[in-house]
Parts: C-alpha cells; structure tokens; sequence
C-alpha cells in the first residue's frame, strides 16, 4: 500500500471561559467562548462586548503562552 503526506484536521474542542485569538478569516480577532453546543460557538468580542453564535468552524493551530489579551 503506498504512502502519502496527509494534512489532519480536528475540530477544536472549545470550553466557555477560553479566550482565543482567530488569525485570518472574516472573524479575525480576539474573542472570549462564552457558550458552547455540539453545533454552535457562542463568542464575545472583549473591546465592544457584541455576542455572535455560529457554527463551529475552528481546527487548533497554535496555543501560545503568557500572550498579551485583547490586542487593539
């Protein structure tokens, strides 16, 4: 059987209370989880407190540590 390089991807298991940092994308930014369903991510922007549900949509690429939270 042949060999190949294959690129993994798995959906990142969110927890209320994470406050995350999207990088890239139409909802770059900083955000904080404040609800999370099997289906939905409920988010909180940090600078403006605006809420929005979506469908979870987030693979885990970095974790990074003592990181300056919001950035402006």
């Amino acid at each position: 059987m042949q060999r190949f390089n294959v690129t993994i991807f798995k959906p990142f298991p969110f927890q209320e209370g994470q406050r995350i940092r999207i990088e890239g994308g139409k909802r770059h930014g900083d955000w904080e989880v404040i609800g999370v369903s099997e289906a939905k991510v409920k988010l909180r922007c940090p600078i403006s407190g605006r809420q929005f549900e979506w469908d979870r949509f987030c693979y885990l690429a970095d974790e990074r540590v003592n990181e300056l939270w919001p950035q402006e």
